[in-house]
């Protein structure tokens, strides 16, 4: 049985979280909300709320241990950009695009 937890419009490059997202897959569940609890990175912040989110749908909606999780997929895709501008040298303008992200982890109770 497959859980999933999303994130969506995180104030963070999806560039910047798949990095840390890559290093989540196939990893017990318990052992991946160690590893996140200990990287001081942003994205490892956002990565652990959805990965306990996803470990608190399983067990409260469908009564599956925590122990017997595994992580199936955690995948980082880009979201909208929020497009600014700011003032540069001879009265011209420079664009500074915030990027956001989705993230999704998805959680398995089989042997991968």
């Amino acid at each position: 049985m497959e859980i999933h937890a999303i994130t969506k419009y995180a104030r963070i490059s999806s560039t910047k979280a798949m990095q840390v997202a890559r290093l989540l897959r196939g990893k017990p569940a318990a052992e991946a909300v160690g590893m996140m609890s200990l990287d001081p990175s942003k994205s490892a912040g956002i990565l652990l709320k959805t990965l306990k989110s996803a470990l608190a749908n399983a067990e409260n909606n469908l009564d599956i241990r925590r122990d017997r999780l595994v992580v199936k997929t955690a995948i980082v895709t880009p979201g909208p950009m929020f497009k600014r501008f700011r003032p540069k040298a001879r009265g011209s303008a420079g664009r500074i695009r915030k990027r956001t992200s989705h993230l999704t982890v998805v959680l398995t109770d089989e042997k991968l």
